[in-house]
């Protein structure tokens, strides 16, 4: 349903980008329809897969994420864009952006790190240095191009995951207070960093300026009331709303739908993430928890920091909102992390359909044999 919702927006925030930049008005919602149709394959895929056989190829998707983190830093190969380096040229194809796909390969590592580890997390040379060497490696490339919104995410997901290891409490203290001294020295070190801070705080001050981007943002929520103005009727998109297919589209739902529209499109995200825990629930082993908190977290990180930024709960940071944002690697990426999750899904009920059918002896046998 957020597929579908998503394609449908898309087109409708983005026809008049495309017909003043491309001279099409279809130009953005046929990309993204190609995407959803090779997402959905992937997210097939790996359903039908047992997700166990990701343990084994969790380093070489580190290592080709870590390859592609690079790569989009090097002159002739990396695509900028804005002031910022996170796209490859892949010829006549679509620009790839490796950070998106970063995100699900890191959740992959770290769980089957952890589940390896399950012993040693909780000790600070053998869980908390490695652990830290790790997602810092990875934030730091994706840092670099610069993308503090995507460092956000795996920072919060793979902590969230730690956390779920067993972690003590004070190794998170310590990987929380280093990642806010680092996130105000980096916050400092970029003036649109700081202007961004200013315009979450007063974006009154600067109207046509710092302020511009958070207050055609309101506007459009405001301008939809209730109900919403309809289908295609918004009118921020026509070049008031900066990114309104992309980072912003949550402002034209809010526009087009209503409140009661985009708070729809919430209740969904909410049913996910309580779908994403019931497969963590009934996972049957550690890695397949691992991986279903991994996942559910990175999605449900992402739209709260979206929708957060829109609505000037949170500074405003580039984050696309999961599948309704226009997006072709972000969309391949999460749907390749949804069938995964399916995938855990499936092997949980499977092993609760086993669990029911078994005596008391016999389940003490079948819990030996699934660890």
């Amino acid at each position: 349903m957020l597929l579908v919702v998503g394609l449908l927006v898309v087109y409708s925030a983005s026809f008049a980008v495309g017909h003043l930049e491309y001279g099409n008005t279809n130009y953005f919602i046929i990309r993204q329809a190609a995407f959803a149709v090779a997402g959905v394959a992937l997210l097939w895929l790996f359903m039908r897969l047992d997700y166990h056989i990701l343990r084994p190829l969790s380093t070489p998707l580190m290592i080709i994420a870590l390859v592609g983190l690079l790569a989009v830093l090097v002159p002739g190969i990396g695509i900028e864009r804005n002031g910022a380096q996170r796209w490859l040229s892949l010829g006549p194809l679509p620009p790839l952006q490796p950070s998106e796909f970063a995100k699900l390969a890191i959740i992959v590592y770290i769980a089957a790190w952890l589940d390896s580890r399950r012993d040693d997390i909780k000790h600070f040379s053998m869980g908390f240095v490695p652990f830290t060497l790790m997602v810092g490696l990875v934030a730091a490339l994706v840092m670099v191009e610069p993308d503090m919104g995507t460092t956000i995410i795996i920072v919060l997901t793979t902590c969230t995951l730690f956390f779920v290891a067993g972690a003590p409490l004070t190794h998170l203290s310590l990987l929380f207070a280093g990642g806010g001294l680092m996130s105000w020295a980096v916050i400092n070190l970029a003036d649109y960093r700081i202007d961004r801070i200013i315009a979450f705080w007063r974006p009154e001050s600067d109207p046509e300026g710092t302020g511009f981007h958070i207050i055609q943002l309101l506007i459009a929520l405001g301008s939809g009331g209730p109900a919403g103005l309809g289908w295609g009727a918004s009118r921020q998109k026509f070049f008031y709303v900066p990114g309104s297919h992309t980072d912003g589209v949550f402002a034209i739902v809010g526009e087009e739908l209503g409140f009661i529209g985009a708070v729809a499109i919430i209740a969904l995200f909410a049913f996910f993430v309580y779908r994403g825990i019931r497969a963590v629930m009934n996972s049957p082993d550690h890695f397949g928890t691992y991986l279903a908190v991994g996942i559910t977290s990175w999605i449900a990180y992402q739209t709260l920091i979206n929708i957060g930024g829109i609505t000037r709960s949170i500074p405003l940071t580039g984050v696309p909102l999961p599948f309704i944002s226009y997006g072709g690697s972000a969309l391949v990426a999460l749907l390749a992390g949804v069938g995964i999750l399916l995938s855990v899904s499936r092997y949980g009920r499977d092993r609760a359909r086993l669990w029911r059918g078994q005596t008391v002896g016999s389940r003490l046998r079948f819990r030996r044999a699934m660890g």
